[in-house]
């Protein structure tokens, strides 16, 4: 049972290791051929505390940001698959 959760253990390891090259080769290769990189609309909202630990929420502007075509955040930009589900960005003051 021990020798089974270490193997499986060390191929999980080995995995972790090697996704995020291999993404970046992959993302490499995208941008060589002009579709490495996407835009998607975002948008801002402020949520500003009030007395008695309540929040007001302030509708910001909407965003068109950068992102890559990949698994991971590749050249400084949010993975866009992950910034298609995550559309709105929350500022606390």
């Amino acid at each position: 049972m021990k020798r089974i959760l270490l193997r499986t253990l060390a191929g999980l390891l080995i995995i972790a290791a090697l996704s995020y090259p291999v993404d970046w080769a992959v993302w490499k290769l995208r941008v060589s051929h002009g579709n490495g990189m996407g835009k998607v609309q975002v948008i801002s909202v402020v949520a500003a505390e009030m007395k008695n630990n309540k929040e007001e929420y302030y509708l910001g502007d909407v965003n068109v940001v950068d992102c890559s075509y990949s698994l991971f955040p590749q050249a400084g930009s949010g993975a866009c698959w992950w910034l298609q589900r995550h559309r709105q960005v929350v500022d606390r003051y």
